[in-house]
């Protein structure tokens, strides 16, 4: 595809197609069904949905809960080649910039899927081919037979150097902490990096945003380390980019949960926190937390939204949104198989 021009920006004709999209996504009455019907209930109700296409197609070749999660993936997959089909000008490069997200996640999901000892076929079901990452490149990841060999085929990404660098930590420790967090690291500050310094107001909006994604990640980042009996230095989780925290305040914060807490809710963010955090209080384990942090951002989204909608904040917050959706239906697909009851599986889902 041909560089975008930067003075053109079709905010108020991409904005429109979102709000039409977003209209469709399933709500808490969908949940609420479909968490009570078994793995062939839910994939006839994903076919009489906007899934149906997707169902329809891959219907001869798959089924059950390996059927609606092919459907995912590929629906997402082909929301967000429309989003960048419907963009220009600078806004095709905000939009083109998050959605390298899925080009992390993937290559997260290829090492993991080594570290595990999966199966190439395995890895290939979980990858969601909505990045910058070409086929051939997905291909030799998946065919890849050891971590050395992933970050070999990532020589020359914005991947390749971070990992490397990583491998030694890796190989130390024999864990795929410091490689994820590599990745995860280099995706966000590279979304951050040559934005213009002084920017307009849709741009001023669009690092808004990202800034409090990567704060809401070094939160999630700095209580998993509060918990955790480790030694990890929690500067080198830290995420370059946000407002809340720098590195050397993040060594002490991590000491003292009391305190992190206490920051957060005097922060900026205190807010909009405020659920997130009484969760934390009653919670058991993180995952209730970190939930009900997915839920925050994707209202974070949707306020700045709501207030500047010629941004493009509408289109980032349809692209959690989805995501989320994604993440629900697959979640709801796998608790059934397992026989989990509708009130654990609701549990994992994270809802506005």
């Amino acid at each position: 595809m041909s560089a975008p021009d930067y003075e053109t920006s079709n905010y108020e004709y991409v904005n429109a197609r979102v709000r039409s999209r977003r209209a469709s996504l399933f709500d808490d009455d969908d949940y609420r069904k479909l968490v009570r019907m078994g793995p062939g209930e839910i994939a006839r109700f994903m076919e009489e949905s906007e899934y149906e296409e997707e169902m329809n197609r891959l219907g001869s070749r798959h089924s059950g809960v390996d059927l609606v999660e092919y459907a995912l993936n590929q629906n997402l997959a082909n929301h967000f080649e429309d989003l960048l089909r419907w963009c220009e000008g600078r806004l095709y490069d905000y939009v083109a910039r998050y959605l390298r997200k899925f080009d992390a996640w993937n290559v997260k999901t290829v090492l993991r899927g080594i570290y595990s000892e999966a199966g190439a076929g395995d890895i290939e079901d979980d990858l969601i081919r909505a990045g910058e990452f070409s086929e051939e490149l997905l291909e030799a990841l998946v065919a890849a037979e050891s971590i050395d060999d992933v970050v070999a085929e990532l020589d020359g990404t914005m991947f390749g150097d971070p990992l490397a660098a990583a491998l030694d930590d890796y190989e130390e420790t024999g864990l795929l902490v410091p490689l994820e967090n590599a990745v995860d690291r280099t995706f966000y500050e590279t979304l951050i990096e040559g934005l213009p310094a002084n920017p307009n107001r849709p741009t001023e909006l669009y690092i808004e945003f990202l800034r409090a994604e990567i704060d809401f990640r070094n939160l999630r980042n700095a209580l998993r380390l509060a918990r955790t009996d480790t030694d990890m230095d929690p500067a080198e989780y830290f995420i370059d980019g946000g407002r809340l925290f720098d590195p050397v305040e993040i060594r002490q914060l991590v000491d003292d949960e009391a305190l992190l807490v206490e920051r957060i809710r005097e922060s900026t963010y205190g807010d909009d926190l405020s659920e997130a955090l009484r969760v934390l209080d009653d919670a058991e384990s993180l995952i209730e937390f970190e939930h009900a942090l997915d839920s925050a951002l994707l209202e974070y989204a949707d306020t700045l939204s709501n207030r500047y909608p010629l941004s493009v904040c509408p289109v980032l917050s349809f692209v959690l949104a989805k995501e989320r959706e994604v993440d629900n239906v697959r979640a709801i697909a796998r608790g059934r198989e397992a026989g989990l009851s509708p009130d654990q599986i609701e549990e994992e889902l994270v809802t506005i």
